[in-house]
């Protein structure tokens, strides 16, 4: 009795993975782990040389790292932080995507124009599809069929059917497109376009461009303006931008697609991940080493947590 009372405190007083928080620092060489609860830190762990996209699996059981200057994905156990193993991922990994199921990872190579598509199980390179120059920005269709990379300098959204690993259609966006991110139905498809100022909604069923997202925010210049990170509510009622130099985060109905708000946020606001109950969003500032975190209800800031050095991606732990 005594054994399992013991045991029954243990587990009661272990941190409940879904409250953990993972951010790339880019320039640290390491993540940071924030507590989504308390909205505090609970340790920073090196990952690796330059680690910039992040992920975590759907069963909460493996971190996945883009290792950048290691040409390696790095695999952490989450609730230990140690390296379980590497998957190869092609040269200079920047952003990744999983499949819903978790297997496979599709890496965008942007130093070779390649998407590489690695099994997480056997740790094989199952195919290395050419894209675009510069590709970067990974997406996902909810049903699992069609991965999304976008090409910076080709400017395009390329549609990837999951199966064969053809591309089987191109969009043209406007330029530098950053990240593409599906609603929870996969009736939109959103690409940021980093110098283009834009947000592109493309309807996947016909592969056009249905709408485009503009903004303009009082006392900033145009310039400054540069989407990059997007999410989207589970109900599709909101879609949050990261708007770089902007140092804001704009709220966007996700019905009409129109910016209903700005909400300041740390310097050069890159990337965001929202809690499993959707009642935060982070988003990783690079310039001021600091996430943001937005109240998604209220639609406001409640917090800034110090990180490491120049955050870049960020992850929450799954239920």
């Amino acid at each position: 009795m005594k054994h399992l009372l013991t045991l029954t405190l243990c587990l009661a007083a272990a941190p409940a993975l879904a409250n953990r928080v993972f951010v790339s620092n880019e320039k640290g060489n390491d993540v940071t782990v924030l507590d989504s609860e308390t909205l505090e830190v609970i340790g920073t762990y090196p990952v690796g040389n330059r680690p910039r996209g992040i992920t975590i699996s759907p069963d909460g059981s493996e971190l996945y790292v883009c290792a950048s200057d290691d040409n390696l994905v790095r695999v952490f156990d989450p609730e230990t932080m140690e390296e379980m193993h590497t998957l190869p991922s092609g040269p200079d990994p920047e952003l990744f995507v999983l499949h819903p199921s978790g297997n496979p990872l599709y890496v965008a190579n942007e130093d070779d124009n390649l998407v590489t598509v690695v099994d997480t199980k056997t740790h094989e390179v199952l195919a290395e599809i050419p894209v675009g120059v510069e590709p970067e920005g990974m997406g996902v269709s909810p049903d699992g069929q069609v991965v999304i990379n976008t090409s910076e300098t080709t400017n395009m959204a390329h549609f990837i059917d999951s199966d064969s690993f053809e591309i089987v259609a191109n969009v043209l966006v406007d330029s530098r497109p950053r990240f593409a991110e599906y609603n929870h139905d996969g009736s939109k498809l959103y690409v940021s376009s980093e110098i283009g100022g834009t947000v592109s909604v493309i309807d996947p069923s016909t592969q056009q461009i249905a709408h485009k997202i503009e903004f303009e925010i009082p006392g900033v210049l145009p310039e400054a303006i540069q989407p990059v990170g997007v999410r989207v509510t589970s109900d599709g009622k909101k879609v949050f931008v990261a708007l770089g130099p902007a140092n804001r985060v704009a709220v966007i109905d996700g019905e009409t697609d129109e910016v209903r708000d700005y909400l300041l946020v740390g310097q050069r606001v890159w990337q965001m991940a929202f809690t499993p109950d959707e009642r935060y969003l982070f988003t990783t500032n690079g310039n001021s080493n600091d996430v943001s975190v937005i109240d998604v209800a209220e639609e406001e800031v409640v917090k800034s947590i110090p990180v490491g050095q120049q955050p870049w991606g960020v992850v929450v732990a799954p239920d």
